[in-house]
């Protein structure tokens, strides 16, 4: 019987030793160690240097934060674009912005309407918008950027019509672009 006892008060002890280290260990949460990651992915690689190449004047900027791009006078609009990031933004040689270049990337689950919604607030803002499903072409980089037609560079008739101060709408057009070949 007192084997029983002492066997039993040995586990005791040892299950409350146990309990009492595990929650000194969350008491002192540890950090995991960090890890160097890459900037771009293969499709953002490729892109940057084809901009580079197309626009050796022009600064290239990457993941640019739309805090960055886009201010307003009320933290509830400001709140709608909080998280958001632009994949490239082109400055000329006054280093302002002559074009936000967003990539769709097929490997990320965003939604399209995300991607509406992103090119409409730019586009409210005054910035000119494009954006590519997939990488783009050189010729498809020249003749966005290279030829000079200022009829693409602002929004149509009627959407700037039907633009109010606040409003957003996700159902304006985008600029698909695919790839041939």
């Amino acid at each position: 019987m007192i084997i029983y006892i002492l066997v039993g008060s040995l586990l005791l002890f040892g299950v409350l030793l146990k309990a009492w280290k595990s929650l000194e260990g969350s008491a002192k949460q540890q950090d995991s160690a960090l890890k160097q990651r890459a900037i771009f992915n293969i499709s953002e690689q490729i892109t940057f240097t084809r901009l580079k190449e197309i626009l050796p004047h022009s600064t290239v900027l990457t993941h640019v934060s739309f805090d960055a791009l886009l201010t307003t006078k009320y933290s509830r609009t400001r709140h709608k674009y909080r998280n958001m990031v632009a994949d490239f933004v082109i400055l000329d040689e006054h280093h302002q912005v002559s074009a936000i270049i967003a990539l769709d990337d097929p490997m990320a689950l965003r939604h399209p309407q995300n991607a509406q919604y992103q090119d409409a607030l730019l586009a409210m803002a005054g910035y000119r918008v494009i954006r590519y499903e997939d990488v783009p072409e050189y010729f498809q980089l020249r003749q966005d950027f290279l030829i000079e037609n200022p009829a693409d560079f602002q929004l149509d008739e009627l959407t700037e019509a039907t633009i109010k101060k606040y409003e957003f709408y996700p159902d304006l057009g985008r600029k698909k672009i695919r790839m041939l070949g």
